[in-house]
């Protein structure tokens, strides 16, 4: 039996592993401590904290759903919930989608989107370039001013003209105008988006995911992989710390990749790969006013945070059995890293009245793409596939995977190998 070498011990780590294992003598390498990657959760103090973002399932793809449930009880492991999110903007409270909730707005506001989108019907043949043209071109000039902007240059920290377009697939619903009107004239709710409702794990949020993907696996915890040798004779193999192996699959950072690596020239790629662009998230575990919301968007200009995810709404077990009956436990989250006394201080002006709990500062979660990303990690994949070494993740692939579709990407890898 052939032997593969799984580095990163995540979602896509996990799906390729259990895939494979019946094929091959798989082992996982995993620099932490406990398997999940961004979907890792702590408890502290008794509150679950998501320290990246708040993970729930759901996916469009039949495959991902049977593989996935194939793990997993899901009536009795699993509760369902439709997705309530909203849009604070100042003293409204706007639900998610904004664009179908116009009627919600004062007067003066809906007029001005009622031009914007009759422009908007008149110009449709315009294609956006960036992000920035995108969100004008679909939403019209005031919603962009009112809220895309504001939220996007909170989270993007950066203009958004500069923003490419290779990113959005699947991530934000893509109303036309005149879904747009119809949706206002007829107060529909916007379902249609992969996570509108979603299946979230009654203990433990997406650690149990990861736990339970993790069992029966060969997985070498706190092993940090810092050379993978391309050995040509006698027979090809791969070194990973002492041990050979006959294929590769890396799912960990490409940008730590392409600094391991011996023995391929993959020389032209690594000034590519070092300058990709990123953003990391700042998560905050912290206590909050009661609410019926899922998902709490943040373009408000008094404060650096762009969401709130309401985990203690997820599953009563993420809340510690200290917080009081009108609280709740959430994760506030910060584009970038940001010190505790700039958390507190900006804890003060957001609402629900957050309490402070602890943080974490990820370096990595959100990749940033540019019009040749794409195209360059698909060569580099031409080079390593033929010799055993394969690319699939969030950080490989440098694509914005929700889990559903880093599970997809894994699924669809495994079929070539």
């Amino acid at each position: 039996m052939e032997k593969i070498a799984v580095i990163g011990g995540g979602i896509s780590g996990l799906t390729v592993a259990n895939i494979l294992k019946d094929r091959y003598d798989v082992t996982v390498f995993e620099k932490e401590t406990t398997p999940g990657g961004l979907i890792r959760c702590e408890r502290i103090n008794g509150s679950l904290f998501h320290t990246c973002g708040g993970h729930v399932f759901n996916s469009k793809r039949k495959d991902v759903l049977d593989w996935f449930w194939s793990f997993f009880d899901r009536d009795v492991e699993f509760s369902k919930a439709e997705r309530n999110s909203v849009v604070f903007m100042g003293l409204k409270k706007i639900p998610y989608p904004i664009e179908n909730h116009v009627y919600l707005f004062d007067k003066e506001i809906q007029k001005n989107v009622i031009d914007d989108l009759l422009e908007l019907a008149r110009n449709n043949s315009q294609a956006p370039t960036n992000f920035e043209e995108f969100l004008k071109y679909r939403f019209g000039k005031t919603l962009y001013e009112l809220y895309f902007k504001p939220y996007n240059k909170k989270v993007w920290r950066r203009e958004l003209s500069n923003v490419p377009l290779t990113w959005l697939e699947g991530k934000l619903p893509m109303p036309t105008v005149q879904e747009i009107i119809f949706n206002n004239f007829n107060h529909i709710e916007e379902k249609d988006f992969v996570h509108s409702t979603f299946w979230y794990e009654k203990h433990n949020g997406s650690q149990y995911i990861a736990d339970k993907l993790a069992t029966g696996l060969q997985i070498h915890y706190g092993f940090k992989v810092t050379n993978i040798k391309l050995k040509k004779a006698p027979k090809k193999k791969w070194l990973v710390g002492e041990t050979e192996f006959d294929k590769v699959i890396y799912c960990g950072n490409i940008k730590e990749m392409i600094t391991t690596i011996d023995g391929v020239d993959v020389g032209s790629f690594k000034d590519k790969i070092a300058s990709l662009q990123y953003h990391g998230t700042t998560s905050v575990l912290c206590e909050i006013d009661k609410n019926s919301y899922s998902w709490i968007y943040q373009p408000s200009d008094n404060h650096s945070s762009h969401r709130i995810i309401c985990t203690g709404n997820f599953s009563p077990n993420n809340n510690s059995a200290s917080i009081p009956q009108n609280r709740i436990s959430a994760t506030i989250e910060f584009t970038d890293e940001i010190s505790k006394s700039d958390i507190l201080e900006n804890l003060k002006h957001m609402p629900l009245n957050p309490d402070y709990i602890t943080h974490k500062y990820n370096k990595y979660t959100y990749p940033i793409q540019d019009t040749n990303t794409k195209d360059m990690i698909i060569s580099l994949k031409r080079v390593l596939a033929p010799l055993g070494f394969y690319l699939t993740g969030r950080f490989t692939d440098w694509e914005y995977y929700n889990m559903d579709v880093a599970i997809g990407a894994a699924m669809d890898l495994c079929k070539q190998i």
